[in-house]
């Protein structure tokens, strides 16, 4: 049995339902500049917040099932300046971050914590993390996203083409900048955890654009010399063909990340994985609406720029039924036609053609032409030949019934233009008698 969601996802397919993704291009191109200029400012004006690893300062890890609230009274005691950090890590763990300190004011801090929860002071884990460190991290981050950005450049221009390279780097860049804005905007901690998420997001938003350009890149086959649709009509098959498997995939990324996120933060705490969750849920989401919304769309832009395409596009809409009629010809082998002289008569609108005599006119005289005209009547000295008594000859058949043809006559009929086939001739019925009673006597004279 098929189900609504298999239903809906074949008619997507075959055509038979369509979104109109790149026709409403605007309203996508609004919303998503609305959400960056959020997240712009967002970051201009709060900034991030970021980790340990990477301002610097000293991390404490203490395995106690005491408070939050009791470990910030002991660092107020020891005087530790700027605002220290501390966080539950899972259950029975509190993590305590400060500004960068001396070697002497760490081990402070550390007999201090450890005489407020009863413990030796080698049971909490000391850690001292230099500013040049996290920089060096900086570093090596940019780095990679930039070599990461060049590769992709040049894997799609040589498997697709550019146009379709720069469409998935702005969709790539577009995710950067908006999940960079939710982190800056919520106060999420940067850690290194969340540069190793930033990238996996960007695999994962390319892989979604990559697999519908290759749709795209099927339907366009050959199109140019066509006019069955547009390249935007055929960019936005591709997206409704693929739509199906983009939300079955995002969906199915997505439950678990959520999973790890919402429910296993509760047992686990805050942590590099709790990181590496956030920064993969967020990417996933923006990933899913850019490959969708924004890299096909801003494809389907650059593609109707060339003349070719512009040209495709008139001819598309003329033959959907946008441009001007093209009006009806009349030609031989038309329907209609009489005869092997390949003469055509087509009736006006509303009416039947006339029944076909000899020559394309009717008995009564109709002779209704294509474009409802009668045409002008013969010469009465054509009519007077026509009704001219012909002279017979005596073959030696027998002669047809009143009301038939003979094979004659029916070629006659047939062939040649209405004006050269002469018309049909009638027999006097005095003659009749006369040539049945010359066969009877060949027939006596031959006994």
């Amino acid at each position: 049995m098929t189900t609504p969601a298999g239903s809906l996802g074949t008619r997507l397919y075959r055509g038979e339902v369509s979104i109109d993704f790149v026709g409403r291009q605007r309203r996508w191109y609004a919303i998503s500049g609305l959400i960056l200029l959020i997240a712009v400012l967002a970051i201009a004006l709060k900034g991030l917040s970021l980790g340990v690893e990477f301002r610097g300062g000293a991390e404490f890890l203490v395995p106690t099932t005491g408070t939050v609230a009791q470990a910030q009274e002991v660092l107020a005691e020891t005087a530790v300046g700027g605002e220290p950090i501390v966080q539950s890590v899972g259950e029975g763990r509190l993590r305590v971050q400060t500004s960068s300190l001396t070697q002497q004011q760490a081990n402070d801090v550390q007999d201090a914590l450890a005489s407020r929860f009863g413990l030796q002071p080698n049971d909490i884990q000391t850690q001292r993390i230099g500013p040049s460190w996290g920089g060096e991290i900086t570093r090596k981050a940019f780095t990679g996203l930039a070599v990461f950005i060049l590769l992709v450049v040049l894997y799609l221009s040589l498997a697709f083409e550019w146009k379709m390279a720069v469409s998935a780097v702005v969709a790539l860049i577009h995710d950067l900048v908006i999940t960079a804005g939710i982190y800056a905007l919520v106060g999420f901690e940067v850690t290194p955890a969340t540069v190793i998420g930033l990238l996996t997001i960007l695999g994962y938003s390319l892989y979604d654009t990559v697999v519908i350009f290759d749709k795209v890149k099927e339907n366009t086959a050959g199109l140019a010399g066509s006019s069955r649709m547009s390249y935007s009509q055929a960019a936005n098959l591709a997206l409704n063909q693929t739509l199906v498997r983009s939300i079955n995939t995002s969906l199915i990324a997505l439950l678990p990340v959520a999973a790890l996120l919402f429910f296993g933060a509760g047992a686990l705490g805050v942590g590099p994985l709790k990181d590496l969750a956030l920064v993969l849920f967020v990417g996933i989401a923006v990933g899913t609406f850019s490959s969708v919304f924004i890299a096909t769309p801003l494809l389907a832009n650059l593609k109707e720029r060339e003349p070719q395409l512009q040209a495709l596009a008139r001819r598309a809409a003329a033959r959907q039924g946008g441009g001007k009629p093209v009006p009806a010809t009349v030609g031989a082998g038309a329907a209609g036609a009489a005869g092997a002289g390949g003469a055509t008569s087509l009736s006006a609108p509303g009416r039947s053609a006339a029944p076909g005599g000899s020559g394309g006119r009717s008995r009564t005289g109709s002779g209704a032409t294509a474009m409802g005209r009668t045409p002008p009547p013969a010469p009465e000295t054509a009519d007077r030949a026509e009704e001219a008594p012909q002279p017979t000859v005596d073959d030696g058949v027998a002669d047809a019934p009143a009301g038939t043809s003979t094979g004659a006559s029916t070629g006659a009929s047939t062939g040649g233009s209405p004006r050269s086939r002469p018309a049909p001739q009638r027999r006097a019925q005095p003659r009749r008698p006369a040539g049945r009673s010359n066969r009877s006597s060949g027939r006596k004279r031959r006994k």
